[in-house]
């Protein structure tokens, strides 16, 4: 996977959670901790980060390595802006990229293997944005290619990628395999989470 790069969004002041969601624990690793391990299980380049609310804590707290940190300063209008943050990072500093897998901070509970299946639509079909299925709608976990990267960089507000996948739904394939998608938005999904896994280690 030398030629996409791993882009974890983690900006969000945890409006709802009322503390930095990103260092809550699940067993002995944050929140954050766990992503940014899956996605460098994925991946051969450094993973990439887009920090924004409380950034300073979160970076001194995380403890994964080969992890870059982007500073996204305009954090408080929206999702958005750290995507276009990562991207124009991207742009910057690796021009020869294929695409971009974008991951959210608040998703522990996504699998090793499916991010590597996305990986392994995108290596088929480069062409195209390979994005997770919500039933309703497609969201990230997504690779985007190359392509796709001048019209990400104009997304604006707190929807992320929501309305341009949906924009973009003839030029997207998803991935059929049954996943859980579960954002971690409040105290009560953090608690049934950590319940859940209780429960699953327990059968």
């Amino acid at each position: 996977m030398k030629n996409i790069a791993v882009l974890v969004l983690a900006a969000g002041n945890s409006s709802r959670m009322q503390t930095p969601k990103q260092l809550l624990k699940i067993g002995n690793q944050s929140l954050l901790e766990i992503v940014l391990e899956k996605a460098l299980a994925v991946s051969t380049l450094p993973i990439y980060c887009v920090l924004g609310a409380n950034a300073a804590t979160i970076q001194q707290e995380i403890a994964t390595k080969n992890v870059v940190y982007i500073f996204n300063e305009n954090y408080q209008e929206g999702l958005s802006t750290s995507i276009v943050s990562g991207i124009n990072y991207l742009e910057k500093n690796h021009p020869n990229l294929e695409g971009v897998l974008i991951l959210l901070a608040d998703q522990p509970a996504i699998e090793i293997a499916y991010l590597k299946n996305l990986v392994a639509l995108f290596s088929e079909h480069k062409n195209k944005i390979i994005a997770s299925n919500y039933q309703k709608r497609n969201g990230v976990p997504a690779i985007f290619p190359k392509t796709f990267f001048n019209e990400l960089k104009l997304l604006k507000g707190d929807f992320g990628a929501k309305d341009f996948l949906e924009k973009n739904k003839n030029a997207t394939i998803t991935d059929p395999s049954d996943v859980c998608l579960i954002d971690l938005d409040t105290k009560s999904d953090y608690e049934n989470y950590k319940n859940l896994i209780k429960s699953d280690a327990k059968k």
